[in-house]
């Protein structure tokens, strides 16, 4: 109970020096209780102050720069060309006398197509020929006689060992007799070649009236009709093709690639695609032949894949969409998608350091899921906002906090 009455005592005392300092003791219950409300309404009001202050601010919402290895798939255009097509010409200037095949018509290496008629070959060859034969006459009637001089000489040759029985002038002369006859022997000979070869060459233009298919393939166009002139001396119009065969079996997907998505994916890596043909279904070719080679106009490298299609289900001259793998050998810088934001003369991410905005010019890459791969002066580490606008504009100050974006 001591220590109740020490408080009661100091209380006392309090009174009773407050009565003889002649204040009430009311008076100064209030102005405690004043004091207190007041530094309470100081202290609320800056707090308020410094609330409104940070609301004011752009509210940002940060993620950080990424650096990893992109292994995805883009989606490409691509087209479907013949394994081999080719327009057939006429070698020959000739008439069309007939023509065995239309469009769609299947033809198989070898197989006659269309026969051309050119009577004045006719008349060439018979005229080679004859001058062949007479050639062949000659050289027959120069090889007797080269035969007979040659024994000729030969017996007077025998007969000069004994003196006095032939004439040293006769036996020169039947020397260079069957000289002679030897050298144009020779020349007959060369002669004949020449004629042969020229009823061969005859020949075998000739056999360019029979045109046939260089390969199994299928006619996708007939240009000319029985009666038409066509070779390379037949005039104007004259290097109209006959027909256009291109193969069935085998197909080339040419595939331009941007020169950015180009690098690091080997020949032989299995590619998928997809066909309007053929909605919902999914088909399969390896890379064939890259081109290693950035056409200037497009700035992609054009790639080929072999198509084996033993149906011949595929057309040629068909669009389709090709799942291109894309694979960096070596890391690259990754912001939200989101976060690439542009205008008229730039695209650009807003990277945020001490609360402070940058406008950061990028170039971007390949998209990977809700990230963009992007190319600029980024580091990894650094904090971009997650929604790009050329709202926020750089330089000023913004209340920011960090993210984790979606992979």
């Amino acid at each position: 109970m001591r220590p109740a009455d020490g408080r009661k005592s100091e209380s006392c005392f309090r009174r009773h020096v407050m009565k003889l300092a002649g204040i009430p003791v009311t008076l100064v219950l209030l102005t405690v209780c004043l004091g207190s409300i007041s530094c309470s309404q100081k202290g609320t009001s800056a707090s308020a102050t410094a609330s409104t202050s940070t609301q004011s601010l752009p509210q940002v919402e940060l993620a950080t720069v990424k650096s990893q290895k992109l292994n995805t798939t883009i989606s490409l255009p691509g087209e479907l060309m013949p394994y081999e097509a080719v327009d057939v010409y006429a070698r020959e200037t000739g008439f069309v006398k007939s023509i065995k095949v239309d469009r769609g018509s299947r033809v198989k290496q070898g197989e006659l197509i269309a026969e051309l008629d050119a009577p004045e070959l006719a008349a060439q060859r018979a005229q080679a020929n004859a001058a062949y034969q007479s050639t062949e006459s000659q050289l027959v009637a120069a090889q007797a006689r080269r035969s007979a001089d040659q024994s000729t000489y030969e017996h007077m040759n025998s007969a000069a060992k004994v003196p006095g029985a032939v004439a040293a002038n006769d036996l020169a002369i039947a020397q260079k007799t069957a000289q002679s006859d030897e050298a144009n022997v020779g020349a007959l000979q060369k002669t004949a070649e020449a004629a042969q070869e020229g009823l061969r060459a005859i020949t075998q233009l000739e056999s360019y009236l029979n045109i046939t298919a260089p390969f199994d393939g299928q006619v996708t166009t007939r240009y000319v009709h029985p009666g038409a002139l066509v070779g390379p001396a037949a005039g104007t119009g004259a290097m109209t093709p006959i027909v256009r065969i291109e193969t069935l079996n085998q197909l080339r997907l040419v595939v331009p690639v941007p020169e950015n998505d180009a690098a690091g994916v080997p020949e032989g890596t299995q590619v998928s695609f997809t066909t309007p043909l053929f909605p919902g279904r999914t088909f399969h070719a390896p890379i064939a032949r890259i081109s290693h080679g950035v056409e200037t106009k497009t700035r992609t490298m054009p790639v080929e894949l072999d198509v084996q299609d033993p149906r011949a289900e595929l057309v040629p001259g068909t669009f389709c969409e090709v799942d291109w793998p894309v694979d960096r050998i070596y890391p690259t810088l990754f912001v939200p998608v989101s976060a690439v934001a542009s205008d008229l003369e730039r695209t650009f991410v807003i990277r945020v350091a001490n609360n402070r905005t940058e406008w950061v010019d990028v170039r971007t890459g390949v998209r990977a899921g809700e990230l963009m791969e992007v190319f600029g002066d980024l580091h990894a580490g650094d904090e971009v906002a997650t929604h790009g606008t050329d709202q926020l504009r750089a330089g000023i100050e913004v209340f920011s906090r960090l993210v984790t974006p979606k992979q």
